[in-house]
């Protein structure tokens, strides 16, 4: 009697771990991940919301030479897009930041103690911050985390009642990958950044997630819903893919 002999399908090796490098642009330092993936069948490279790092994805086995290569001869298109995210778009008193759409100017009282508040003073709207200066972004960014809370807490309220349709929590994170979203469980998260936008694309968001509550996908009916919800649906989104990378780009650590 002879044993058949059953072969077996040899699992692929496991790729490698992400390569994690700094890549020089017309000196601007930039992180850049490196990531294989067996399915890929050419180069891709992305820039992370609010420029602040790139993601390359790459053929398995591909030579580093090519990588090399590819991000050469792609410097010209990198400085184009980087230009739209200044550098150090950091906060300092003097600067100007948006809040609903209007910028304001950053005023340092220099007192230890006081709120953090958003005024007119003399014409001109101000964002007063107190405090010592080397936490002047944290308290930036805690401010705009309770002033979008109040606004979308609001918008959700009005929104979900119009709908009839109850919502379990509200969350504020600071997401890159997308604005807001919706579970099944009705919890509903945003990016606390969106209050920087003007009030329509603030609006626009809270429409979107409440509209999962009664649609959970991006289907004909669902669209319907949100624009009925927000009807300046399509000048909201149309802000937010032009500007709402320059809102990532703002650097509160």
């Amino acid at each position: 009697m002879f044993a058949l002999l059953k072969k077996t399908r040899k699992s692929p090796k496991p790729l490698p771990p992400p390569l994690e490098r700094m890549l020089d642009v017309a000196g601007r330092a930039m992180p850049l991940t490196i990531r294989q993936n067996r399915r890929a069948t050419r180069i891709t490279l992305r820039i992370e919301p609010g420029g602040r790092a790139l993601k390359m994805t790459i053929p398995s086995g591909l030579a580093q030479r090519e990588v090399d290569a590819f991000l050469d001869r792609h410097q010209g298109w990198l400085m184009t897009k980087l230009a739209r995210f200044p550098q150090n778009a950091g906060l300092k008193p003097g600067a100007t930041i948006p809040l609903r759409g209007i910028r304001h100017r950053i005023v340092h009282t220099g007192k230890l103690r006081g709120l953090t508040e958003a005024l007119v003073l003399e014409g001109e709207p101000v964002i007063r911050v107190s405090g010592m200066e080397e936490h002047l972004g944290r308290r930036l960014a805690d401010f705009l985390k309770k002033e979008a809370r109040g606004d979308l807490e609001a918008l959700v309220r009005r929104h979900a009642g119009a709908i009839r349709k109850p919502y379990a929590s509200i969350a504020m994170k600071d997401t890159r990958s997308r604005w807001g979203s919706c579970s099944y469980e009705g919890n509903l998260s945003f990016s606390w950044r969106i209050v920087m936008a003007p009030p329509l694309v603030i609006d626009y968001l809270a429409a979107h997630e409440v509209a999962h509550l009664k649609e959970m996908n991006h289907g004909p009916d669902f669209w319907a819903l949100c624009r009925k919800l927000c009807p300046q649906m399509d000048e909201a989104k149309g802000w937010l893919k032009r500007h709402g990378s320059m809102l990532h780009a703002i650097d509160f650590d």
